[in-house]
């Protein structure tokens, strides 16, 4: 399939989808009078000053740099932890729920906690979005883990696979699509509690998106322009990493049907 063609199939859909909402809202906006909805002109200007002045993108790489250290730690605490409870039933039993229980909660309501451990600080921001996001990662990784079916590991150790060599080339692999699927869902945890502590943990250490769609209450076109680069960052982390990570998996497995 030529670049092109590939890029009309996958980008196509989304773009048409965009464009209609901007012509109704455009549309919308031209005919009411209130100030609470700015045209989408209105809004893209404020998005390029934003841009110029180095506001947008400053706060963005801040918000993008917590997030990466958040998303790494909960890869490596949910999945350390996931893999243990994997092995032990006594152990599964045990903890499992109180992470089943933690997913559960919504990760804002322990921001108070972090803010009296930590104060108004970057760390509170940051421990409330690994708390939103290694039990996804770890309850992936247990079910995952847990669904491989029995005669892959029973073929493995008859081809000579034991201790880690039977995990490396066996129960890893086969249990790679589940895992992926938690650490997506893991992202999008990830993604809003950090937006939501930065909101409303407003210190000038603690500047990033989140800062800036509290402070432009009074500006709507600033928040609406701020709260678009949120959700592009959202979208095109979704489709060029998670998106194009499922598509390998799925190739190799012989699951794409190229039309």
């Amino acid at each position: 399939m030529s670049r092109a063609r590939w890029a009309t199939r996958e980008l196509g859909p989304p773009l048409a989808g965009v464009a209609g909402l901007i012509v109704v809202w455009a549309v919308v906006a031209a005919l009411t009078t209130s100030r609470a909805l700015p045209s989408p002109l209105d809004v893209w200007n404020a998005l390029r000053h934003g841009v110029a002045d180095g506001t947008i993108s400053r706060a963005a790489g801040k918000t993008l740099i917590r997030l990466a250290f958040s998303f790494g730690v909960s890869i490596l605490v949910g999945t350390a932890l996931g893999a243990g409870l994997a092995l032990n039933e006594f152990a599964r039993r045990s903890i499992r729920p109180l992470v089943v229980a933690l997913q559960i909660a919504p990760s804002i309501a322990l921001l108070p906690l972090a803010i009296v451990w930590f104060g108004f600080t970057e760390r509170s921001v940051v421990f409330v979005a690994i708390a939103g996001a290694f039990p996804s990662v770890t309850l992936a990784t247990v079910a995952s883990f847990r669904q491989v079916p029995p005669l892959l590991i029973r073929a493995g150790r008859t081809l000579g696979a034991h201790g880690w060599d039977l995990y490396r080339s066996v129960i890893f692999p086969a249990a790679l699509p589940g895992y992926m699927g938690g650490l997506q869902q893991a992202w999008g945890f990830a993604w809003k509690a950090l937006l939501a502590g930065e909101l409303i943990v407003g210190t000038a250490r603690a500047t990033g998106l989140g800062q800036i769609l509290a402070r432009s209450q009074q500006d709507v076109p600033a928040l609406l322009a701020a709260l678009a680069v949120v959700v592009v960052i959202g979208v095109a982390v979704d489709y060029l990493v998670f998106g194009q990570l499922d598509r390998k998996i799925r190739g190799r497995r012989g699951l794409l049907l190229e039309t």
